[in-house]
């Protein structure tokens, strides 16, 4: 599954610096909305459902506890051809997930959601449900590829910076699929600079930006050169290898006008977290109560991936390990605290004299610390990429 990032639910009382009474408008909106976040693909995968209840208004949490978990519901899949799918509830509380083995979405079919409370439901009387949404073909991703770009001039006493911009090609012939929407999940393989047992790690991330395009104005539906990921020197990612995975969905008129005015308010308020429930409506009701504010939006999209590795070499980037040293002690003695307090980074016990050079950081010592030491499934160093 995708993971479908529609951060919607956010503080609608301003937070001011200072010694400001915070005011809470009087309001006749629902208090605590439901929030719905689904999507399905045509992938032989698992998708998600996740549903939760917005903060009261005017409550203060952190973005993380922002959504309240709704449990106990009774989630149905159907499709035009009389087909229905009960999507049950994992161990997470409130996240439903598909079973690849029964349910697979198909191109062309309409698709709706259908959400009752159970027995033992968080969702009280209501009943929500979709509407109607058809899932269009996708064309492949027919180029990704980057360039590199240069961020500061070399002089006398700097050296060049270099990042990257990450780019796609893709085109339908057919003209059925003229609306776009793009996300990615991007790895990067890294060393410490020391001879640690835990030397070499690899970090995962996936987008949380919204990327989309229309091609609807256009005499034919192409899309070239467009920009997926800036990747700048301030982080390690083009140190040694990286790969990013993009990921490209069909949608329909509707949808991509969600994404779009989600996508435009985020950029006037300064980020996801920050808009206001009321105005983005989504493709979700209330059955019993249409006057119900849903948040969320049911997405039936085809997809399609394309991944690429880059393995070049960039001016500049940031050494994230320039001040590790902490100290060197010569000798054999025991080191107190070690493991602790202190971490070894290098060790010559044969030298003469012996010695062991020491950190305060087990970030230094330790790549565990910010990443995994186990290699992706589906990783490939550069010798494997050429073989393929």
């Amino acid at each position: 599954m995708e993971k479908f990032c529609i951060y919607i639910i956010l503080p609608v009382m301003l937070i001011l610096s200072g010694c400001i009474t915070s005011f809470v408008p009087e309001t006749d909106e629902d208090p605590e909305l439901l929030v719905v976040e689904a999507m399905i693909t045509d992938q032989a995968e698992a998708f998600s459902i996740r549903l939760s209840r917005s903060m009261p208004l005017g409550e203060r949490a952190k973005p993380a506890t922002r959504l309240r978990p709704v449990s106990g519901c009774i989630v149905i899949i159907s499709d035009d051809q009389g087909n229905g799918y009960w999507v049950r509830e994992s161990s997470v509380k409130g996240t439903y997930v598909t079973d690849p083995a029964d349910f697979r979405a198909v191109v062309g079919r309409v698709y709706k959601l259908r959400i009752t409370p159970g027995n033992s439901s968080d969702l009280e009387y209501y009943s929500y449900e979709s509407l109607p949404m058809k899932m269009n073909p996708v064309p492949p991703i027919d180029s990704l590829y980057y360039r590199k770009v240069l961020i500061k001039e070399k002089t006398p006493q700097t050296v060049a910076e270099e990042g990257c911009n990450v780019y796609l090609n893709t085109e339908d012939p057919s003209g059925e699929c003229k609306f776009f929407r793009w996300d990615y999940s991007e790895t990067w393989k890294f060393q410490l600079p020391y001879p640690v047992t835990n030397n070499t790690c690899w970090i995962s991330s996936n987008s949380d930006n919204i990327i989309i395009k229309s091609t609807s104005v256009l005499s034919e539906a192409r899309v070239s050169d467009f920009p997926i990921k800036f990747i700048s020197n301030e982080t390690d990612r083009l140190k040694v290898r990286y790969s990013i995975l993009v990921n490209q969905y069909s949608l329909n008129e509707d949808e991509f006008s969600f994404w779009e005015k989600l996508q435009n308010i985020s950029e006037e308020v300064g980020g996801l977290y920050d808009i206001t429930p009321g105005t983005i409506p989504g493709n979700i009701f209330c059955v019993e109560d249409p006057s119900r504010q849903v948040l969320g939006y049911f997405s039936v999209s085809a997809k399609t991936s394309s991944r690429l590795y880059i393995d070049d070499y960039f001016r500049g980037v940031i050494n994230l390990y320039s001040d590790c040293v902490s100290d060197t002690i010569f000798g054999r003695a025991e080191i107190p605290d070690l493991n602790i307090r202190v971490w070894i980074l290098e060790e010559q016990m044969y030298a003469m004299p012996p010695f062991r050079v020491l950190t305060e950081n087990k970030f230094c010592a330790d790549c565990s610390v910010r990443g995994t030491t186990t290699k992706p499934d589906f990783w490939l160093e550069k010798d494997e990429e050429e073989d393929e």
